[in-house]
């Protein structure tokens, strides 16, 4: 990958490799990180006895290993297929494309502003790794807006490049709750008072990774949509949201409920 952290990885990391030639005894393979080549025996390829190791592993293949041992005078590695676990390869497979789509946006980026890619590597994604992780620092600039990176060191014009980048390439997965409060204010101007109460509360969530809407389902009905990153963080938006609205209309002289919708 273009910007490795290290030049060899360590004993235990799950690695990506590539099946380069299967042999009676094994499998070599090239590790597709860090640009080394290592070996998997037959023995460590399947618990089970193999009859063709062709059946488990062929030329070209994409396949998560785990690193058993490291001779770096020699330039050798012995990997493992059968010791990592489907959970270790579904996240290690996901971790891995994650980190070249981040890669990916980076050269987006060089292009975008004509700088070289060493250049925006060195200035903003170097920061932006050792801060948040370079995916989840993309993700961060979604959620949360340019001054996330701005605030670690990144120029400002770099850093507007990299947002804008970022929105149009990650899509963040957000969760939605939904709660109704019914509120009542028989005052002459109760409406004013009900709509107020929904803009205080609005303006009082500050979280800037959570969206608020609000629609009026049948008086003195009215929904409260909250979308954000998981479902712990809406509940508690949604809670807030909802006391606010609450108190701040019944404190004006009228009432007020709040429900959770499923």
């Amino acid at each position: 990958m273009a910007f490795r952290k290290q030049e060899w990885p360590e004993v235990g990391d799950l690695v990506i490799a590539t099946v380069e030639n299967v042999m009676d005894y094994g499998a070599y393979v090239k590790l597709d990180e860090y640009d080394k080549k290592g070996l998997l025996h037959i023995s460590e390829i399947s618990s089970s006895w193999i009859r063709n190791i062709r059946n488990f592993v062929r030329e070209g293949q994409k396949v998560v290993l785990k690193v058993l041992q490291i001779d770096t005078e020699k330039g050798h590695i012995d990997l493992s297929l059968r010791r990592v676990t489907k959970r270790e390869k579904i996240e290690k497979i996901m971790s891995w494309k994650r980190e070249r789509k981040a890669e990916a946006l980076l050269r987006s980026v060089a292009e975008k502003t004509g700088l070289p890619l060493e250049e925006v590597h060195e200035k903003a994604g170097a920061l932006i790794e050792k801060e948040y992780g370079l995916y989840a620092g993309f993700e961060k600039a979604v959620k949360e807006g340019v001054e996330v990176l701005t605030k670690i060191g990144v120029p400002d014009e770099l850093a507007a490049a990299l947002a804008e980048v970022a929105k149009e390439r990650i899509h963040v997965p957000m969760v939605k709750v939904n709660g109704i409060v019914e509120l009542r204010c028989m005052k002459p101007n109760g409406v004013k008072i009900i709509k107020e109460a929904f803009l205080k509360a609005k303006k009082a969530e500050k979280s800037r990774d959570a969206k608020l809407h609000f629609y009026v389902v049948a008086a003195p009905k009215y929904r409260i949509e909250v979308l954000a990153e998981n479902y712990k963080h809406a509940e508690a938006v949604l809670q807030r949201v909802a006391e606010n609205v609450v108190s701040s209309v019944i404190k004006a002289g009228g009432q007020g409920v709040f429900r959770r919708e499923k």
